[in-house]
């Protein structure tokens, strides 16, 4: 994977402007903050971070990947303002599961998630190299 960041363009804060890969691609659907027995990891959003990025991380895993291989993020929080509050807490749960790999990333603001305790939902893109076939 390539990071892409145009000449000029300031650096961004935890997340690369694009993605250059090459490879077979892994989409994983959109994941919340729950372990695989369905229980919820947390009630607070960094919790809830730390287990989303452990479920994308485990369905990378599957495929033969693992963090480095993640190319997108798409995250969909419920409140802004108590993503803004956490950030501190929530780089730390980013860091304990993908590292130092920051990949292009998105932050939407939603209404709402089908789980109603869910605070977040993490969907991502990955490219295994072909190498790893």
């Amino acid at each position: 994977m390539t990071l892409l960041q145009p000449p000029g363009w300031p650096r961004p804060k935890g997340y690369a402007a694009g993605v250059r890969a090459e490879g077979t691609l892994i989409f994983v659907s959109g994941q919340i903050g729950w372990n695989e027995t369905g229980r919820f990891a947390g009630g607070n959003i960094a919790a809830q971070v730390r287990q989303a990025l452990r479920n994308v991380v485990a369905v990378v895993a599957e495929a033969g990947g693992s963090a480095d291989n993640i190319a997108r993020l798409t995250w969909y929080i419920v409140d802004k303002a108590e993503y803004l509050d956490a950030q501190h807490a929530i780089g730390e749960a980013y860091r304990d599961v993908m590292g130092r790999h920051f990949p292009a990333m998105s932050v939407v603001e939603v209404a709402g998630l089908i789980e109603d305790a869910a605070r977040v939902e993490i969907e991502a893109t990955a490219v295994l190299p072909k190498s790893s076939r």
